[in-house]
């Protein structure tokens, strides 16, 4: 006889999401292997997903959700299901920013996390921890959903100058995420400033932060540390980083001229002609 692991729906989005899973395609009355095979995954993934051992993807959920019937489903459930892998600790922030209209956020170092490419974000999620980085880069990705609903937040990004020139992940990657930044040249609801070198002295010497506004909600300021992270409403802590904001827009190139920084980087530092 086959063991088959019993799930808990309600211990985890993702035990639902296996627990689902198994339903729909035992009403369909297919294997694991049969299911697999119309939607080109293998019956052994599928075993790994519905036992709450495996992440889905969305091109996963999307062809289960058309092969079994589910009315979308499967692919309604994964925000929930990757945003519940996130450390604890940065699982409110997630939040945060799927609830915001607006968001301002300023980085000394380091492309924000809503903005990242894949390769970027891998290499910045394996500096110091390889262990399951294709699944721990899948969710923070997941993040980046949030720029394509149907009313999307504002996103406003002040970027250090610093965060274009620190090599991570190679040049191919680092070419490819800056390529990335110019793709939201047109966007209006996303739009990156970089703060230059020559600016000197400035409002956000203290470190990045992230300004989060809603509707009808009082703003809320995050701070990260060594895996932990700081959100707070105090209204003069708001106050006071609304006004280094300020200040560091007025510092920073404008949208144009911060395009045409980003773009000289990138051919001059990580162009075809430097490898």
């Amino acid at each position: 006889m086959v063991h088959i692991n019993v799930l808990d729906p309600s211990a985890s989005p993702l035990d639902y999401y296996g627990y689902e899973l198994r339903r729909y395609r035992e009403a369909s009355g297919l294997t694991q292997k049969q299911l697999g095979a119309i939607i080109s995954y293998t019956g052994s993934l599928i075993g790994q997903i519905e036992t709450a051992r495996k992440l889905p993807t969305s091109d996963f959920s999307e062809r289960a959700d058309i092969a079994l019937g589910t009315g979308g489903l499967l692919s309604r459930l994964l925000p929930l299901v990757l945003r519940s892998q996130l450390p604890a600790w940065f699982q409110q922030v997630a939040e945060l920013e799927a609830r915001a209209i607006e968001i301002y956020t300023f980085q000394t170092h380091m492309v924000h996390g809503l903005l990242q490419t894949s390769g970027y974000a891998r290499a910045v999620l394996g500096a110091v921890d390889s262990a399951n980085l294709e699944d721990r880069t899948a969710v923070r990705l997941a993040r980046q959903r949030i720029l394509e609903k149907d009313s999307p937040p504002v996103l406003w990004t002040i970027l250090s100058e610093a965060a274009l020139r620190q090599e991570i992940g190679g040049e191919a990657v680092m070419r490819e995420q800056l390529e990335s930044l110019l793709s939201h040249e047109n966007k209006p609801n996303v739009n990156i400033q970089v703060l230059p070198y020559g600016v000197g002295a400035h409002a956000g010497l203290q470190g990045s932060f992230t300004l989060y506004r809603f509707s009808g909600d009082p703003a809320i300021v995050y701070t990260e540390g060594y895996g932990m992270g700081h959100p707070t409403a105090n209204p003069d802590i708001v106050k006071d980083c609304s006004l280094y904001y300020d200040h560091l827009q007025a510092a920073a190139l404008s949208l144009r001229d911060s395009a045409e920084l980003i773009r000289q980087v990138m051919e001059e530092r990580y162009g075809e002609q430097q490898r």
